[in-house]
């Protein structure tokens, strides 16, 4: 049985294509010490998690197995966004011996990866609560699993920011000295694309200022210290919603969110996940 999701994973076609890129570069041209399983035998497997965790990912584990035994059963007793112990019987399955055995480590890599970036997500956001602080992810992914990692991040409670380059306009450092201002690349930008929204980032409070007069939808707070926070949301007084960046982890989250800001982006959530450690036992039967 499939678990069933709470969070909207990706179309399932792409999780297929992440699937069949995970296999192709496993498999090579065949699985060499599968073959030491008699072809017919048939076997039983347990997935423990030895962490404590927040599960994630389990569409694409149950696609790595599917894709090479579509009969496999697999059943789960915890579902994408649950937060488990350590020692939780995850799921059971049952099927042919060999693609089991074939199909373990892909399955394990998404799972491990996705469930750990599920978790430190969840992390981010135990640290923010009590706030009205909304934990955003970036575009710091890993090449190819953006909408993986990203899905994960919802499942730990998070929120994803833009998507990539094509669905919001993030005017950056590079971008104002090219345009010449911050109201000149604003300018442009809103005649490119009148309907995508806009974010600027600024690094001090001049910056912030200038945003404000050419009147963007978001602004990002680059690398500022914890008292121009404070500042920046006085000053801006809730004309536009604020996100901080830069600088920040477990330790200066919270502090940040109690400046009043509306949003903290943090790269961490998918470039500094430790695996989460899972352990698959299958015995023939």
């Amino acid at each position: 049985m499939t678990a069933t999701p709470r969070f909207a994973p990706p179309p399932a076609a792409q999780i297929a294509a992440d699937v069949e890129r995970a296999l192709a570069e496993d498999l090579g041209q065949g699985d060499a010490t599968a073959a030491l399983l008699p072809a017919d035998a048939r076997a039983q497997a347990r997935l423990t998690c030895r962490d404590a965790a927040v599960i994630a990912g389990s569409a694409w584990f149950d696609a790595c197995f599917r894709r090479l035994d579509p009969s496999v059963q697999i059943d789960w007793n915890a579902s994408d966004g649950d937060q488990v112990a350590p020692g939780t019987l995850i799921c059971s399955l049952s099927g042919h011996a060999r693609p089991l055995v074939t199909a373990e480590r892909s399955a394990l890599n998404f799972l491990q990866l996705l469930s750990a970036t599920a978790t430190t997500t969840a992390r981010h956001v135990a640290a923010v609560a009590g706030t009205a602080v909304r934990v955003l992810d970036t575009r710091k992914t890993i090449p190819g699993l953006r909408l993986a990692q990203k899905y994960a991040v919802r499942c730990g409670g998070g929120h994803n920011q833009r998507m990539g380059l094509y669905d919001a306009i993030l005017i950056k450092e590079n971008h104002i000295i090219a345009a010449g201002s911050i109201a000149a690349a604003v300018s442009a930008a809103r005649q490119l694309h009148p309907d995508l929204p806009l974010e600027v980032e600024v690094e001090n409070l001049d910056e912030l200022e200038q945003a404000l007069q050419a009147g963007v939808d978001r602004i990002m707070l680059d690398n500022f210290e914890l008292e121009q926070m404070r500042e920046a949301v006085a000053r801006t007084a809730g004309r536009v919603p604020l996100e901080i960046s830069g600088n920040v982890d477990l330790q200066t989250i919270g502090d940040y969110a109690r400046t009043g800001v509306d949003f903290i982006s943090v790269g961490a959530l998918t470039k500094h996940v430790h695996a989460i450690d899972l352990s698959l036992r299958l015995q023939l039967v």
